[in-house]
């Protein structure tokens, strides 16, 4: 199940979902203010809690457990899911993103940024709302978070991914960092889609 980054849509998956499209079932899930999705008008709308009740709607409706594999903030849904549903995902993959910020001033930092860029995501102003950070709780949990991770990051990525990669694979009790080497932020769309989805088919083996 694939969750897509801020401004863009299931459009990015469609390179990797090509990939292991047979051999498994693959959705992809537009985020509110994304692609085919409504697009409210209240900015309170658009936070992390309501994008994972959305995301337990359609999990709802899977055969099975689901692997979450998320880039940059479908990433960090990725890693908040697992670490408020324990047990609901099967295993996670993110790509190229973090687990937020325990320290206040860098979370208010990275939330200012986000509102200065605003209008440079894509999508309709309110949305980037889901951009901001409220607190602290994906740090907090990550090392009782046991679901299986797999984090992988572009090699040619701003280097904190890189460095975000490796504080998930030190803190979580099941997470192992792959780069990929000449990767960049968007490495899944074309450029090393194959890659991306042979990484995710090898980790889907190890689940047994």
């Amino acid at each position: 199940m694939f969750i897509h980054g801020m401004g863009t849509s299931v459009a990015t998956w469609t390179a990797c979902m090509e990939q292991l499209r047979g051999r498994h079932t693959v959705v992809a899930v537009d985020l509110l203010g994304h692609g085919g999705s409504p697009v409210p008008d209240d900015p309170a709308e658009y936070t992390r809690d309501r994008a994972l009740v959305d995301l337990d709607e359609v999990i709802a409706d899977l055969p099975a457990r689901p692997i979450l594999v998320g880039h940059s903030l479908g990433g960090y849904l990725a890693l908040a899911h697992a670490a408020t549903r324990p047990g609901v995902a099967a295993g996670i993959v993110v790509l190229n993103t973090g687990p937020g910020f325990r320290d206040p001033e860098k979370r208010e930092a990275w939330n200012e940024r986000s509102r200065r860029n605003a209008h440079r995501f894509g999508v309709p102003v309110q949305a980037a709302t889901l951009n901001l950070q409220e607190d602290s709780v994906v740090m907090d949990r990550l090392a009782e978070t046991p679901t299986p991770t797999l984090v992988l990051a572009g090699s040619l990525d701003r280097p904190e991914y890189a460095s975000s990669g490796q504080y998930l694979e030190r803190k979580m009790p099941s997470a192992r960092l792959v780069v990929i080497e000449g990767g960049e932020h968007s490495m899944h769309e074309q450029t090393h889609a194959v890659e991306v989805a042979s990484e995710i088919e090898s980790f889907i083996a190890t689940l047994g």
